[in-house]
């Protein structure tokens, strides 16, 4: 005999404890860690196809994303206010991307992409707009990035920009 509510709250319960697990197990972004591996599976197979072009179009894509942004006339241009919010995705979703083909990462000063310019656009954006593309950049200086840097030094600049 069933009590009247008694199913809901068993799906409810269930529904919990996955949240909770899924904490743990799931990717934080699933979207962009499919990018993420299908960008590096399709390097690592197509050996012909010398790196530099993918991290090229990376860098250039990233690159050319900040400078629309930062150009007013451009952004006048814009017949949707949220244009400005998908090409500052896309530029951050670039940054993702070249941090993880390239070898050396977005964050080495010898990258192509002008990082630090990058960020102080993201900073001078309304904060709760981007504040979630900045934790995204953050998350890139976690402890598989950390090991791409020969030095200590470089790991402490490169989180000290992306704090402050």
């Amino acid at each position: 005999m069933k009590i009247k509510g008694e199913e809901k709250a068993v799906v409810s319960t269930q529904s919990t404890g996955a949240n909770r697990m899924s904490m743990f197990y799931a990717y934080p972004t699933p979207m962009l860690k499919m990018l993420s591996s299908t960008v590096s599976t399709f390097v690592q197979k197509n050996d012909a196809l010398p790196l530099e072009h993918t991290t090229d179009i990376l860098s250039t894509m990233a690159n050319l994303c900040r400078c629309m942004i930062e150009d007013s006339n451009i952004v006048a241009r814009f017949q949707q206010k949220d244009t400005v919010m998908f090409v500052l995705r896309v530029m951050v979703g670039a940054i993702i991307l070249y941090d993880h083909v390239h070898p050396v990462g977005a964050f080495h000063r010898k990258s192509c992409i002008d990082i630090k310019g990058s960020i102080k656009l993201l900073k001078e954006q309304p904060a709760v707009s981007v504040e979630t593309l900045l934790n995204a950049l953050r998350f890139l200086l976690s402890v598989p990035t950390l090991a791409k840097w020969s030095s200590y030094e470089q790991a402490k600049s490169r989180l000290l920009l992306v704090v402050m």
